[in-house]
C-alpha cells in the first residue's frame, strides 16, 4: 500500500510538475530575498549581498533537478521530451513522415483486417458456460477405417453413458430439424433443434424472455412448447415480447405449440453430421427454435441422435473417450446393431473452428509477410534519414549526450512514426473488414459475428509497436556504432552511404524480395488451381439454369398434385425449356446418406460394414435439363409413382464398383433389409462431379421423386436466355398453385458453383491483393536502394566516366548490382515459398505446393519487373557529369 501511495504521489507530481516547480522557485526566491536583506543590513552592497546569498544557498538548478528526481517521474519526463522532439522532427519532414506512415499503414491494415476476422470467428467463445469442457461424441469405426457416411447414436447408448460414465458432468442428445412458420401472407423457413431434457442445463443456456423447458414439456405426442431464437424472434415477430404465451402455426405439426420463451442472442447450432446433407442445413447460423424431444421407447435402438457431453473438472478428452469406449463395447455385446462403432470425442470449439482455421490462419501469415515487407521499406527510409542526420548525432555525442539516450531518441521517433502508421492502418482495416464481408460470401463461417471494434484497435497498436521495433532496430543499432570524430572529420554531402550501409540496404531489399516471392508463389498456385478446376468436366450443364427451394407447407395429402401442377405451369412459362424437381442439386451438398445391401454382394456381418451410398431424388425431365447422358437402360417416367414398383437410376461409378463384370440393369438393392421388396435399377447415367468439382465421381443412386417424396427440394429450371429474366413469372406460376408455398434460396447454378469454390476464391483474391501491395513496396525498396547507391557512388562513377567508361558500361554496372539483389532474393524466396506454400495444400487441386512451373514463371516475371525498377537509377548513373561531380568533391 505504501508503494502504491508513493507511486500515486509521484504520478500526481508529474502531472502538476509545472505548478510545483513554480512554487519551488517562488520559495527559493523568497529565501534568497530574505538572505539578501540580511546581508545588506550587515553593510554589503545590494549586488554583493545577492551574490553572497546565492553562493551560500547553492545551485538552484541542482536543487530543482533533485526535487524532480525525488517527487516526480524523471524517466517519464525524459520520454515526454523525446516524444515532443520526435514530433517536431517528423513535422519538419512531412514528405518522409507521410510516405513512411502510409507504408506501415498498408502492412498494419492488412494484418488488422485479417485479425478482425480471426477474432470474430475463432477467438470469440460460443455463448456456453465453460465451452472448453464441452465435447462432441462422434461415431467412428472401431477398426479405425474411414466411415462412408456419418452416423449418430442410439438413445439406449447415450442414456447408458449418462447413467454410468464418471468422466462427465452430463450427457445430452440433440438433433437438427427444419420446418416452416405458417402465416396468412406466406410461409417462413426456420431451422431448429430437438433437444433432450438436460441440453439447456448442460450448455448453460438461459432464456432472455420467458422460461426454458421443464419436465412437463417432454413426452410422446405432439409438441406442446417451443423456445424461439433471439434473432428469429426479432426477424419474424419484430421483437414483440407479447408473443410469449401465444401459439404459432408450424407446418407438419398437428397442433400449434405455445411459445414459452425467447433465448439469449448469439446461440448457434451444434454440428449434426447426419443432417449436413439437408438443403437448409446451416451449422453456422443462429438457431431459430428449440423443441423438447423425449426418446421414444419404440426407437431406442435407432442411431439418430447427436450427443454432446461436459467433462468433469480435471478430466481430459482422452480419459473420457476411453471410458465411453468401454461402455460402448459392453453395449455391443448385448445389441448386434451396435457392433463395429466406437466413440470419438472432439472438442466443441475445435470442431466449430476447423473450417475457419483452415482459411484464416494462412491468410494471417500472408498479411504478416506484407507487414514485414512494409517494415523493411520503413527501415530503409529511417536508415537513409539517419545518414542525413549523422552529423547531428555526432555533434550530440560530442557535446556529452549518452549513446543510449540517443538510441532512445531514435527508437521513440520510430515508435511515433509506427503509431501514425498504426492509426492509418486501423482506419484501412475498418474499411477492409467491410470489403471482406462483401466478397467472402460463404467462404468464412459465422461471418455475421465479425466486427471491427476494440480488438482491432488493440491489434493495430500491438502491430505498430512491433513495426517500430523491426523498422527502427537497424537505424538504432547504427547509432551505437557511430564514431563522432570520424563523421565530423569527413563531413561531406548529406544522403550518401558507405559500403557497409549499402550492403545492409541490399540485404533488406533481398529479404523483401524473398517475402514477396513467397506471396506471389502462393497466389500463382491458387490461380493455377482455379484454372485447373475451370477445365474439369463436371458432367452436367451449369449455364442458363435457375434453382430455388420449394416446399408445400399445407396439407401433406396434396403433395403430389401440388408438384405435378407446379411443373406443368412452370414448364408453360415463356423462356422455360425444361422444369424439374430435384432433391440433391449438384454442388449444394444435398443427398440422403443411406446404408444398403446390394444384390450380388455378401450380407454385412456388422452394421458398420454395410455399404453407404448417397441417394438423390428427381423428376423425369431432370437429366435432360442438366444435360446428363443416359448411357444404359431407361430414364424415369411420370408413371414411376407410389403405385408402380420401386425403381432407381445409378451412375457409371456405381456400376463399375459393384458390378464390374456384369450388367447393372435389372439388379436390385435394399434399404430396409432383404426381407422387404428391393429397388430395381432401370438406368445408368454418365458420371458427374456432383459433390465437389475437385473430387472424382463416386457411386450415387437416383430415385424417382414421385416414389421418394421430399419435404423441401429444389425447383430446377433451364431457360433459353438469362435465367433471372423468368424468375418473376416462375414464382407467379408457383403461387397460382398454392399461395402459401415457401419459395426461397433463389440462385443460378453458376452461383451455386461459385459458392462451392468460395473459400478458394476468397483466399486467391486476398493473396492477389497482398501480393500486389508487397510487390509495389519491394519494387520501391529496390529502386530506393539503387538510387542511394548511385548518389553515394557519384565520385566513383565520375572517375570511371573520366577514364573512358561508356554510359552503357556504367548502366550495366548498376543493373548488375540490382540484378544480384533481385536474383538473390528470388533464390531465397523459392526456398521460403516451398516451405510456406504447404499450408495451402488443402486449397490446391491438381497442383503440387512446390510446383516447378509456378516457381519458374513467378521467379522469372519478378526478375523482369524488378529490372524495370532498376532502369531509372541506371539511367541516372549513365548521365553523371564527371566535371560537375569532381568539382563538387
Amino acid at each position: 500500500m505504501r508503494v502504491f501511495r508513493r507511486l500515486s504521489l509521484r504520478g500526481w507530481n508529474f502531472l502538476a510538475r509545472r505548478s510545483g516547480e513554480r512554487r519551488l522557485r517562488e520559495e527559493i526566491e523568497q529565501h534568497l530575498a530574505l538572505e539578501t536583506e540580511a546581508n545588506i543590513r550587515q553593510g554589503m552592497t545590494p549586488e554583493r549581498a545577492r551574490r553572497t546569498a546565492v553562493i551560500k544557498f547553492g545551485s538552484v538548478e541542482a536543487l530543482c533537478e533533485s526535487y524532480h528526481a525525488e517527487k516526480g517521474l524523471p524517466d517519464m519526463e525524459t520520454i515526454l521530451q523525446n516524444l515532443i522532439f520526435a514530433l517536431r522532427m517528423l513535422r519538419k519532414s512531412p514528405g518522409f513522415t507521410l510516405l513512411a506512415a502510409l507504408t506501415l499503414a498498408l502492412g498494419i491494415g492488412a494484418t488488422s483486417a485479417v485479425f478482425s476476422l480471426i477474432q470474430g470467428v475463432l477467438l470469440t467463445p460460443p455463448p456456453y458456460q465453460k465451452p472448453e469442457q464441452l465435447v462432441l461424441v462422434n461415431a467412428g469405426r472401431d477398426d479405425g477405417q474411414k466411415m462412408d457416411s456419418s452416423r449418430g447414436w442410439a438413445a439406449q447408448q447415450w442414456l447408458d453413458w449418462k447413467k454410468n460414465a464418471t468422466s462427465f458432468d452430463g450427457v445430452a442428445g440433440y438433433g437438427w430439424t427444419f420446418n416452416f412458420l405458417i402465416r396468412n401472407d406466406g410461409s417462413q423457413s426456420m431451422q431448429g433443434m430437438e433437444i433432450s431434457k438436460d441440453y439447456f442445463g448442460l450448455l448453460g443456456l438461459k432464456t432472455a424472455v420467458g422460461r426454458g423447458f421443464n419436465d412437463s414439456d417432454f413426452g410422446q405426442g405432439p409438441v406442446k412448447a417451443i423456445v424461439l431464437g433471439h434473432e428469429f424472434w426479432q426477424r419474424a415477430f419484430n421483437g414483440d415480447p407479447n408473443i410469449v404465451g401465444k401459439t404459432v402455426r408450424i407446418s407438419r405439426w398437428t397442433a400449434p405449440p405455445t411459445v414459452i420463451g425467447i433465448m439469449e442472442p448469439g446461440v448457434r447450432f451444434l454440428p449434426s453430421p447426419g443432417a449436413a446433407k439437408e438443403p437448409n442445413y446451416d451449422v453456422n447460423a443462429t438457431v431459430d427454435f428449440w423443441v423438447p424431444s423425449e426418446p421414444d421407447p419404440k426407437y431406442l435402438k435407432d442411431p439418430y441422435w447427436n450427443v454432446v457431453a461436459r467433462l468433469r473438472d480435471g478430466v481430459n478428452p482422452q480419459r473420457g473417450q476411453q471410458e465411453l469406449a468401454v461402455l460402448t463395447a459392453r453395449e455391443a455385446l448385448m445389441e448386434k446393431t451396435f457392433e463395429g462403432f466406437a466413440p470419438q470425442l472432439e472438442s466443441l470449439t475445435n470442431e466449430m473452428n476447423r473450417d475457419g482455421k483452415r482459411l484464416l490462419l494462412p491468410l494471417l501469415g500472408a498479411a504478416t509477410l506484407v507487414l514485414l515487407i512494409a517494415c523493411g521499406n520503413v527501415a530503409a527510409l529511417l536508415l537513409v534519414r539517419g545518414l542525413q542526420r549523422q552529423q547531428e548525432y555526432a555533434v550530440r555525442i560530442a557535446m556529452g549526450m549518452g549513446r543510449f539516450a540517443l538510441l532512445r531518441q531514435v527508437l521513440v521517433e520510430s515508435l511515433l512514426l509506427a503509431i501514425f502508421g498504426g492509426a492509418l492502418g486501423v482506419g484501412l482495416a475498418f474499411g477492409a473488414v467491410k470489403l471482406f464481408k462483401v466478397i467472402a460470401g460463404h467462404a468464412i463461417p459465422r461471418l455475421d459475428a465479425v466486427t471491427a471494434g476494440w480488438a482491432v484497435l488493440g491489434w493495430g497498436l500491438g502491430a505498430a509497436v512491433l513495426a517500430a521495433f523491426f523498422a527502427g532496430i537497424l537505424p538504432a543499432m547504427r547509432v551505437l556504432r557511430l564514431d563522432p570524430m570520424e563523421v565530423l572529420k569527413n563531413a561531406g554531402p548529406k544522403g550518401t552511404a558507405g559500403v557497409g550501409e549499402r550492403r545492409l540496404l541490399r540485404a533488406v531489399a533481398m529479404l523483401q524480395t524473398s517475402l514477396t516471392l513467397a506471396l506471389l508463389v502462393g497466389t500463382g498456385l491458387l490461380i493455377r488451381t482455379m484454372l485447373k478446376i475451370a477445365e474439369v468436366p463436371s458432367g452436367y450443364r451449369t449455364g442458363q439454369i435457375l434453382t430455388m427451394s420449394v416446399t408445400e407447407t399445407q396439407d401433406p395429402a396434396s403433395w403430389t398434385s401440388f408438384h405435378r401442377q407446379a411443373l406443368e405451369r412452370v414448364a408453360a412459362v415463356p423462356g422455360v425449356q425444361y422444369a424439374a424437381f430435384a432433391w440433391g442439386v449438384p454442388l449444394t451438398g444435398n443427398n440422403w446418406p443411406a446404408t444398403m445391401e446390394i444384390e450380388g454382394q455378401p450380407p454385412a456381418k456388422k452394421e458398420s460394414d454395410k455399404t453407404a451410398v448417397p441417394l438423390r431424388a428427381v423428376t423425369p425431365d431432370y437429366f435432360n435439363l442438366m444435360g446428363v447422358t443416359l448411357t444404359g437402360g431407361r430414364g424415369f417416367r411420370p408413371s414411376d409413382d407410389d403405385n408402380a414398383p420401386k425403381v432407381a437410376i445409378v451412375n457409371q461409378a456405381f456400376a463399375n464398383r459393384f458390378f464390374p463384370h456384369g450388367d447393372v440393369i435389372g439388379r436390385k438393392f435394399w434399404l430396409d433389409g432383404r426381407d422387404k421388396p428391393g429397388m430395381q435399377i432401370v438406368g445408368v447415367i454418365a458420371d458427374g462431379r456432383t459433390d465437389d468439382l475437385t473430387q472424382q465421381a463416386s457411386p450415387e443412386i437416383y430415385l424417382s421423386l414421385w416414389q421418394a417424396r421430399a419435404f423441401s427440394k429444389h425447383l430446377v429450371v433451364r431457360t433459353t436466355a438469362n435465367p433471372r429474366s423468368v424468375l418473376i413469372a416462375v414464382e407467379r406460376a408457383m403461387r397460382s398453385v398454392d399461395p402459401a408455398a415457401a419459395i426461397e434460396n433463389v440462385k443460378t447454378l453458376e452461383q451455386i458453383r461459385d459458392e462451392s469454390l468460395a473459400s478458394r476464391t476468397f483466399a486467391m483474391r486476398l493473396l492477389i491483393g497482398f501480393s500486389v501491395v508487397g510487390s509495389l513496396l519491394t519494387l520501391i525498396g529496390i529502386y530506393g536502394v539503387l538510387s542511394l547507391s548511385v548518389a553515394s557512388r557519384r565520385r566513383e562513377l565520375a572517375i570511371r566516366s573520366a577514364v573512358g567508361a561508356q554510359q552503357g558500361h556504367i548502366r550495366r554496372l548498376i543493373f548488375g548490382e540490382g540484378f544480384r539483389v533481385i536474383v538473390g532474393g528470388v533464390l531465397l524466396g523459392v526456398v521460403l515459398a516451398t516451405a510456406l506454400s504447404r499450408v495451402l495444400k488443402s486449397f490446391l487441386y491438381d497442383v503440387h505446393p512446390d510446383d516447378p512451373a509456378t516457381l519458374i514463371i513467378v521467379g522469372a516475371l519478378f526478375v523482369g519487373v524488378g529490372l524495370l525498377a532498376c532502369w531509372v537509377p541506371a539511367r541516372r548513373a549513365g548521365k553523371v557529369d564527371p566535371l560537375e561531380a569532381l568539382r563538387y568533391e
